[in-house]
């Protein structure tokens, strides 16, 4: 059974950094791109950031472009992402996600074919 599991949320200030991981189980993941995506209060789920399977390509949501930055281990099934400069309007639910195989970078919900259950972060003002 695959399972993508969040880990790294929390209640951060205004200016602080966190960093998500998204651990993968069931089967590797390395040849296939994997991405975040978060919801905020009353939102709908958006693209944040995704990463190529061999991490060779990134791709951000320009509201994080500079401030996140998205990386993965393959040895570890794992993936990242480091959120710097943290603002109030990035509290969400934050959701890892993989593609079945591609290894392409996609931004859109319906491409991804596993989803986490989320980490919820919080950033006070």
């Amino acid at each position: 059974q695959v399972q993508l599991v969040e880990s790294g949320g929390g209640l951060v200030q205004a200016g602080d950094s966190l960093r998500l991981s998204c651990a993968a189980s069931g089967r590797t993941f390395s040849n296939a791109a994997m991405g975040w995506f978060r919801q905020g209060p009353g939102k709908e789920r958006e693209f944040v950031a995704a990463i190529s399977g061999t991490a060779t390509y990134t791709h951000y949501a320009d509201f994080v472009k500079g401030r996140f930055t998205v990386s993965r281990d393959n040895a570890k099934n794992t993936v990242y992402l480091q959120m710097n400069s943290l603002k109030p309007e990035d509290t969400a639910v934050y959701y890892c996600a993989a593609r079945e195989r591609l290894s392409s970078i996609v931004t859109m919900r319906l491409n991804y074919d596993y989803w986490g259950q989320g980490t919820q972060v919080t950033v006070s003002s």
